[in-house]
């Protein structure tokens, strides 16, 4: 299946490269681009790509801006963010906005295409060594954390948090209260010794060794 990929970029020349990687591999298609965050959300709209390639720190409409205006349009595509840096507080936002993949622009470019290829298949691509060296909350304790110490339900809740789902969603998917939700991740916060979803999704990642696209994902 040929999945069609938009792609956001305020630097031209990098814009072209992104198209040119895109384009060798048969089974992606580019169909739109643009180096104006201001025009991206009409575009991706019209559009309707699989996946959005889109960088964080644009000079007029950041990627993170974006990135909450398609979660709030619930419109199904995939977002991952292509970016030179990436800070603490915009990690905490992008995960928290359903972003389904992290790649930084000093990789190599293979591990774009794995990472697209990881979201086209439906797995979250976010690596550990990110979450974790992004979290300033990060230390020793919570690395000796375990999501063993879950309940079903509470790893249940985890996971769908650390992909991205709102406590609304969550709630929905697993047939609860949201309130019950919330109840359950602060039960959760508290075993695992951390404050927050990005501390969360490190761990998860890190232990789960569902960072990576490839078979390590389960």
């Amino acid at each position: 299946m040929i999945r069609s990929v938009f792609l956001m970029d305020d630097h031209p020349v990098v814009l072209r490269g992104l198209a040119d990687l895109v384009a060798m591999e048969p089974d992606f298609q580019v169909v739109g681009s643009t180096t104006e965050g201001a025009g991206a959300f009409a575009m991706i709209d019209r559009l309707r790509p699989d996946i959005a390639i889109l960088d964080i720190n644009l000079p007029d409409v950041s990627g993170l801006a974006l990135l909450r205006r398609l979660c709030a349009a619930d419109l199904p595509v995939r977002a991952v963010f292509l970016t030179s840096l990436i800070t603490p507080a915009q990690l905490s936002e992008a995960i928290a906005n359903g972003i389904w993949g992290i790649v930084l622009k000093e990789a190599a470019p293979d591990t774009l295409v794995d990472c697209l290829r990881a979201v086209a298949d439906g797995r979250r691509w976010l690596p550990a060594e990110i979450v974790r060296n992004a979290d300033p909350l990060w230390d020793e304790d919570m690395a000796s954390s375990t999501f063993d110490a879950l309940t079903p339900r509470e790893r249940e809740i985890a996971s769908r948090a650390c992909r991205g789902l709102s406590n609304k969603e969550i709630a929905r998917e697993l047939g609860a209260g949201e309130g019950t939700v919330k109840i359950h991740l602060h039960n959760i916060f508290q075993k695992l010794r951390i404050t927050n979803r990005t501390a969360m999704a490190a761990l998860y990642f890190e232990q789960t060794g569902e960072a990576k696209g490839d078979a390590s994902n389960g």
